[in-house]
Formats: structure tokens, C-alpha cells, sequence
């Protein structure tokens, strides 16, 4: 059986990477997830706010004489509240790629236009194989437009693949206006792979306290909807970049549908946090069985089959579903028809 993908240029012998998350925190957990098979491993990100903080500071240090510039650092998380500086960061790159036969992708996070990208050219000489550039905004402003987010997002990426001769992945959000417009431009300005999607973390108020909490949960099996339709969508265009499922898989079922909906690639963290790492090889073995019993002889064989080109009903990814499932939906809680 031929697992084999192509991602980012690489041809991978599989398409199950581990994705970022603090399996790359050590040596030994970053072993342990190339021991169970993972093709690739993605470290999670170094944020904007890090490096600025970084940069405001050693200023501080040599400049206290700028008066307004102690105000000015209160607006910057503190940097003990980050698992990793800037520079430990570049270090724990160093020694992830010195230890690792698999490619070690690096991660950058950001929102804005500004220094903090440069530091994609140090993430490529300490030894990432490529990066994964996480694109996390949330509009908050009324007069900043979708077309404004768009083109700072597009602006972004040319201005960090212009400092890059390693391969470039985008990790977006599911929340853009015209994602098929936009995917062609971020092509345009660089990036060889989309990541979908990544995960806003959602804020609940305590009611008693009047305080807003935060707290990170795993993701969930349902979450892998919203990305096969995009995932399905997406690899449907003409000169789409190569494409990553991030959130959702679980299971090898859950591979086997994103590949048909045309993922080349395959990112799995939380089923690996919740049943250890293990399971990317047990998930890996169970896909392989899948298509042996129905005659897939590859990967690239089954990949996109279920695309909104190639899918027996396209109209099952677009409005009219939607408006087929309102007007049918029945008091038993389901519809009344089913897609076939």
C-alpha cells in the first residue's frame, strides 16, 4: 500500500504529522512522536507578542532614557507567562533538528504588519525544515474592514516569504468572508500549504467574580465538519496549495474523509494528548487497513475523491443543503432525506 503524499514540496511517506503542541517541548516526547511514525513534527508557535516584548525590553535596557517607554511595556504579556523566549526557542529548534530525522517545522504567530517577522529568516538557520505561519486575528474594531484583514494577512505572508528559501505553510481561521479568493492570493504571495484550521480558544464570564476565563480544551471529533467542507472546497481549485487538516482527527476514519475531501496532509494533537502518542501509529495502521479491504492501492488514489469536483453531489457542500436540511428537518430531530 502506497501512503506516500506530497506537502510543501516534501514527498512524505505518509500523511500523519504531528502538529504543534508540546510534543516538541523536549527531546524525548519529540523521540517518541518519530518512534510512532510521524512524518513530520510541528513545534508550536513563537507569538509576535514574544518577540516584541523581547525587542522592547533589551531597548529598555540600553535606552531607559525614553520616558514613555515603561508605560508602554505594561501592554506586553510578561515573558515568564511564555513556555519559550525567542532565543530558547531558536535553541530548542537547534537541538530538534540536530536529534530528528523527520523534518521539524517551526511556527510564527501573528497578527501585524511589523519587525516580528524577520525572525522567520533565524527560525530557517537554526535548522526548520519549513514554517507553518499562524495567522490568528480577531476583529474587533469597526472600522477595520474584511478587505483591511485580507490584506494585511496577504501583505504578511509576502513579507515573511520574501525572508524564506524553506518551505511556507499558512494556518488560517475558518472565519474569512471569501476563503477560495483568499487562498489564491496568500498562493500568490508564497505559501505552498494551507493549514485548516486553527482553534479560537473561546472566553466564558464568571458571572459571581465578573471575570473572563479562559481554558484550553482538546478538540473534538465534531470539529472535523467544518474543515472537510473548506478541505473539500479548497482542493477543488484550480492550483490550490497543498493542504493540511488541523483539528478534528481523531480516528482513521477521520483521516480516510479529509483525505477524500483532498488534504495532502494529516495533523493529529489532540487524540495524541488524550491517548498518547501511540495512537498516530495505531490510526496510521487502521487507514491502511481501510483501503486494503476496498482495493485502494494508494493514497493519491483516494485524495480529493470526495472534492466539490469530483464528489457525486457538489450541491451537498453548497446552499442548496443548507436549505434542504431547514425545510426538512423533522420534530425527531433529524431530516427527513439524506445525500447520497
Amino acid at each position: 500500500m502506497d501512503l506516500s503524499t506530497h506537502y510543501l514540496g516534501w514527498k512524505l511517506p505518509h500523511p500523519f504529522i504531528a502538529g504543534a503542541s508540546p510534543l516538541a517541548d523536549s527531546l524525548d516526547s519529540a523521540r517518541r512522536v518519530e518512534d510512532a511514525g510521524a512524518a513530520a513534527l510541528v513545534m508550536r508557535s513563537l507569538f509576535e507578542e514574544q518577540i516584541d516584548t523581547e525587542a522592547m525590553a533589551t531597548f529598555h535596557a540600553t535606552e531607559d532614557h525614553a520616558g514613555s517607554f515603561g508605560e508602554a511595556l505594561s501592554y506586553f504579556a510578561e515573558p515568564s507567562r511564555f513556555v519559550l523566549g525567542p532565543d530558547e526557542y531558536l535553541e530548542r529548534l537547534r537541538k530538534l533538528t540536530a536529534a530528528l530525522e523527520i523534518p521539524v517545522v517551526a511556527s510564527l504567530n501573528g497578527s501585524t504588519l511589523g519587525g516580528w517577522t524577520r525572525f522567520a529568516s533565524f527560525m530557517e538557520q537554526a535548522g526548520a525544515a519549513a514554517l507553518e505561519l499562524n495567522l490568528y486575528h480577531v476583529a474587533t474594531k469597526p472600522d477595520e474592514s474584511a478587505a483591511d484583514l485580507e490584506d494585511r494577512a496577504v501583505e504578511t505572508v509576502r513579507e515573511v516569504r520574501s525572508k524564506l528559501r524553506i518551505p511556507l505553510a499558512v494556518k488560517l481561521s475558518p472565519f474569512y468572508t471569501a476563503l477560495p479568493h483568499l487562498a489564491g492570493r496568500l498562493r500568490e504571495a508564497g505559501a505552498g500549504g494551507l493549514v485548516l484550521f486553527n482553534r479560537f480558544f473561546e472566553t466564558d464570564v464568571n458571572v459571581e467574580d465578573l471575570e473572563i476565563q479562559s481554558q484550553l480544551v482538546l478538540s473534538h471529533p465534531r470539529e472535523l465538519l467544518l474543515r472537510l467542507r473548506w478541505l473539500a472546497i479548497l482542493s477543488s481549485q484550480k492550483g490550490a496549495p497543498d493542504l493540511a487538516v488541523s483539528g478534528g482527527v481523531h480516528t482513521a476514519q477521520d483521516a480516510i474523509k479529509a483525505v477524500m475531501c483532498g488534504a495532502s496532509a494529516v495533523q493529529m494533537v489532540s487524540a495524541l494528548l488524550r491517548h498518547g502518542i501511540e495512537t498516530l501509529q495505531e490510526v496510521k495502521a487502521e487507514m491502511e487497513q481501510w483501503m486494503e479491504e476496498r482495493s485502494y492501492t494508494s493514497l493519491e488514489q483516494m485524495r480529493g475523491s470526495m472534492n466539490l469536483e469530483r464528489c457525486p453531489n457538489p450541491s451537498a457542500l453548497a446552499r442548496v443543503n443548507y436549505m434542504r436540511m431547514l425545510q426538512t428537518w423533522t420534530p425527531e430531530g433529524r431530516a427527513a432525506w439524506t445525500v447520497h
